[in-house]
């Protein structure tokens, strides 16, 4: 960047009217973090690289090559002649094809070109566009082509050079008379005729500049690709559009025309390649421009491509997503109701164990993904969080016990709002990472700074499909890939797949297509909202259009001879977690198939039920008599439940019947426990409370643990709970807040008007520094950002001397006023809580 481009650039900056900075900053927010002090602050910080980069990075494949076109070009460019260089990329096809093409591009150029001056990547009047300042580096090369000739054989030595002159003017005919001597007058004759057919005047001209000139001539590029060989011009065609480099072994060798025996080095011999490299070899720019017929772009297309996709059924694919939903919700629900009562521990690098998730994919019946999928949800929605940093476990929160009691299309809002918005990729979960370590679920490493972004905007392109289409995998990548043209390519495309697979499993989609509920929930994130919205309905969100499509919940099971409950359809929250306690899922689908067992029913006493509620509940929930054989189950299981009593000795049994304590003693498998009478009724062992449970149970007695109190210990799977971490999303703004937009504007007015006047620091007012009571203060200074007034405060310096100011307020928030200080001729940030008073300025 040259200084006299900058400083145009910063004259023109100056010169847009706050309207327009508004918009600039809306655009591209970074340039007010912080605020800077001037316009000359403004746009040095706009050309910075990571600014450039980031606002070319926001840019689709469309205006990306019109800022590409214009960075191509030496100087200004006139709005016509960039049209015209635009047009003639176009593919050609019928005529009334070409004028429809060239109609869509004129009207796309305009919004283009408007929009790349509103974020000041290019600027100036129509009759003369450029490139803002660092954009022509920031886009180097542009459209795929390789440097300058100049560029390419600039660490050639001279002597090189001049042989390749001499074989480029001789065509390859006089290169064997020539002789490998370089630096002869006969050499030097060849280069001083190079020199003059290309307009360089004197002998001094370096040779790479006569080289650089020689093949920027007419006919010269055509007339050295006619002599070289078929598979030599295959190879400048296979560069021509990019990548423009290759790698060759012995890439610097030396070669001459007439004794080149491989179409490389054809092509070294003649200039058509140069060596920038011991084994990497490019295509100069002039040679690429004349392989692409002047043309910078290849298929130069001013919309994005078309979605292919197959048409489904609206209502069914609605249907389908909603089905998917209420599932997805009854997953997380078991998810959480499992490590409330088991909960896994937390890996010492933090995550979740392989084996952890192994077990619980198992006891869900989903495949691992799913299994982490689900995971990763409840914790970003704060339903499951670690109980401590150093040997915790994962816990369901307090926030579960208000989310599992909200009805099901809320409680679905909450979980997929979550997945949209959080910075984690659960699909890379059980991957390696870079250092060949596994990437365990709830792990910091799978954090993506651009997850957030690449789900939204995945979302969007099935929005932009219109209803009933499910659009083809590739066909969505290839929007994005037009979308978001600089971003990483496989990083994007696997978080695009990724995103695809998610939204079914979770029921934003349905059939691939984007239901209903989905378009609402891409709606809370307006950044990314949907093209299409439908006709009715517009306003509700994603809850209230899921309700209507969810199965009514039913609290009635069919109980079976065979110890099986049947749920003919999606029970009630309630009825759903109490048969969780007291029966295992023995098979999903249509119903549900629960099984009661010894070990069941004994959770569901152990959770604090007596014998007489499991009946009970059974006998309200059910459709039919309660069978014969469960209550024999229920009754023999909960006789026995209890006669032992197990507490710390390090543990002791306790029973009443000593009969049975000498049952236990005789048992051989009761030889590990170790233990000793110390009373008729009292055994006495040194294994843990929790290990003598275990133990006994396995031997077929059904023991119950108690306190030291002696009472009983009743085990429920809604104790245990942590607290959950806040929720953290991206992508949620809508840009920033309009006020502080204005109060950045008016500061950078402020301090480049002082910066202009040059003027030094005012003097401080005489008097009395002001004093007021702090709400009449903050009200004042409110007032005066908004009306854009001066104001004259008192403030206390640190040694907490009060001192008068001059100020120019710009916003004030968290505490601190931002303001254009006269008195000190800069910008500053003041304490509010330090500012004694405010007064008007006489």
């Amino acid at each position: 960047m040259s200084d006299g481009m900058g400083g145009d650039f910063t004259a023109w900056l100056r010169g847009r009217a706050d309207e327009q900075l508004r918009a600039l900053v809306t655009a591209r927010p970074e340039l007010i973090m912080p605020v800077p002090p001037h316009m000359e602050g403004l746009a040095a910080r706009a050309a910075t690289p990571s600014a450039v980069g980031r606002a070319l990075d926001r840019l689709d494949r469309f205006r990306v090559s019109v800022a590409e076109t214009l960075a191509s070009r030496p100087g200004p460019v006139a709005y016509e002649e960039l049209r015209s260089s635009l047009v003639r990329a176009l593919p050609h096809r019928s005529r009334t094809e070409d004028r429809r093409q060239a109609a869509a591009l004129a009207t796309a150029l305009r919004e283009a070109v408007d929009r790349l001056r509103t974020a000041c990547l290019i600027f100036g009047p129509d009759e003369a566009l450029l490139p803002a300042p660092g954009v022509r580096e920031a886009l180097d090369p542009p459209a795929g082509l390789g440097p300058p000739a100049a560029e390419v054989f600039r660490h050639h030595a001279p002597e090189s050079l001049a042989v390749l002159l001499a074989d480029i003017a001789s065509g390859g005919t006089a290169a064997g008379e020539a002789g490998t001597e370089a630096g002869t007058g006969q050499d030097m004759t060849f280069m001083t005729e190079s020199a003059a057919t290309a307009g360089e005047t004197g002998r001094a001209a370096p040779p790479v500049r006569r080289l650089a000139a020689l093949l920027a001539e007419p006919g010269t590029v055509e007339r050295l690709i006619a002599e070289v060989s078929p598979q030599a011009r295959a190879a400048l065609d296979e560069l021509a559009w990019g990548p423009p480099s290759g790698r060759v072994a012995g890439a610097r060798r030396e070669v001459r025309a007439a004794t080149a025996r491989s179409p490389i080095e054809e092509l070294l011999a003649r200039g058509l390649l140069g060596a920038t490299g011991e084994e990497t070899v490019t295509l100069p720019r002039e040679v690429a421009l004349h392989l692409r017929g002047g043309r910078l772009h290849r298929d130069l297309t001013p919309g994005p491509p078309d979605l292919d996709g197959v048409a489904r059924d609206q209502a069914l694919a609605e249907r389908t997503a909603a089905g998917q939903a209420f599932t997805f919700v009854r997953t997380v629900e078991e998810l959480c109701e499992l490590w409330s009562h088991d909960p896994p521990g937390v890996l010492r690098a933090g995550g979740l164990a392989v084996r952890d998730l192994k077990r619980t994919a198992q006891l869900m019946d989903l495949p691992e993904w799913a299994a982490g999928l689900v995971v990763e949800v409840a914790h970003a929605a704060g339903l499951v969080a670690s109980g401590g940093s150093v040997d915790g476990e994962w816990l369901p929160t307090s926030a579960y016990d208000a989310w599992r009691v909200k009805a099901t299309e809320d409680r679905w809002a909450l979980l997929a709002s979550a997945w949209a918005g959080m910075d984690r990729a659960p699909g890379l979960i059980g991957e390696r990472d870079e250092r060949d370590r596994p990437i365990n679920a709830l792990h910091p490493d799978l954090r993506r700074s651009a997850a957030s972004e690449v789900r939204l905007r995945t979302l969007s392109v099935l929005a932009a499909a219109g209803p009933g289409i499910a659009p083809t995998a590739a066909s969505v990548i290839g929007r994005l890939a037009w979308e978001q043209p600089r971003r990483r390519v496989a990083h994007r495309d696997r978080l695009a797949e990724f995103t695809l697979r998610e939204a079914e499993h979770i029921g934003v989609t349905g059939l691939g297509v984007l239901s209903g509920h989905g378009r609402a929930l891409l709606r809370a994130f307006p950044s990314y909202g949907p093209a299409y919205a439908p006709k009715s309905g517009t306003g509700s969100g994603p809850a209230e259009l899921l309700a209507p499509l969810l199965p009514e919940p039913v609290d009635r099971v069919l109980l079976q001879a065979d110890l099986t409950a049947v749920a003919p359809g999606p029970l009630t929250s309630d009825l759903g977690r109490w048969l969780a306690l007291a029966a295992d899922v023995e098979s999903k689908g249509g119903a549900t198939v629960y099984r009661f067992g010894e070990n069941s029913i004994r959770r569901a006493l152990d959770a604090g039920q007596a014998a007489d509620e499991l009946l009970a509940m059974l006998e309200r929930h059910s459709a039919t008599p309660v069978p014969q054989p469960l209550r024999y189950l229920v009754t023999d299981v909960a006789r026995r439940h209890g006669r032992l009593r197990v507490g710390t000795a390090s543990a002791y049994i306790r029973c009443d019947d000593p009969a049975v304590l000498d049952e236990v003693v005789a048992d051989r498998r009761a030889a590990v426990l170790r233990l000793r009478r110390l009373a008729p009724t009292v055994l006495a062992s040194k294994t843990s409370r929790a290990t003598l449970v275990d133990a006994l149970r396995a031997m077929g007695y059904a023991p119950v643990a108690e306190s030291l109190e002696g009472d009983v210990l009743v085990s429920r799977a809604d104790a245990r709970r942590t607290e959950g971490q806040p929720l953290t999303r991206a992508g949620t703004a809508a840009g920033p807040d309009p006020d502080m937009v204005a109060a950045a504007v008016r500061a950078i007015r402020a301090g480049d008007d002082a910066h202009l006047a040059r003027r030094g620091p005012s003097d401080a007012p005489r008097g009395q520094v002001p004093r007021s009571p702090s709400t009449a203060t903050i009200s004042a200074l409110q007032e005066a950002i908004r009306q854009g007034t001066r104001v004259w405060i008192g403030y206390l310096d640190s040694q907490g001397h009060a001192t008068s100011r001059i100020l120019e307020p710009a916003r004030m928030e968290g505490g601190y006023l931002t303001a254009y200080d006269e008195t000190r001729a800069a910008v500053h940030r003041f304490a509010l809580h330090r500012i004694t008073g405010i007064a008007d300025v006489n």
